[in-house]
């Protein structure tokens, strides 16, 4: 599967977080796949974030923050997941900037 990336938005370089619906995540695995430093599969079947600290973080809304040098892998995560429930958002103001929800 070749995936395009996209130019990061401006102010990219700024802080963003990561966090994963578990609600609507299918557990394909998908986001593991291409950023393992940050997303994992869980025993329950559904993806979780990772802290820096590489922690499993399970619980509802946690969020981690996303490594510069891995935005693109995490960015194409986002697009590539079938349950769109990958949100990235700036840490400063919390506008969402991938995700279902981005603008």
């Amino acid at each position: 599967m070749t995936v395009q990336h996209e130019a990061p938005p401006e102010g990219a370089a700024e802080d963003l977080e990561v966090w994963i619906d578990q609600d609507l995540c299918t557990g394909d695995g998908i986001c593991a796949q291409y950023a393992p430093d940050v997303f994992e599969l869980d025993i329950d079947g559904l993806a979780y974030v990772k802290s820096s600290e590489d922690e499993l973080l399970q619980d509802p809304g946690a969020t981690t923050r996303v490594p510069l040098p891995l935005l693109l892998d995490v960015v194409d995560s986002v697009k590539e997941c079938p349950g769109d429930c990958i949100h990235v958002r700036r840490v400063s103001d919390r506008v969402e900037v991938y995700g279902p929800d981005a603008e």
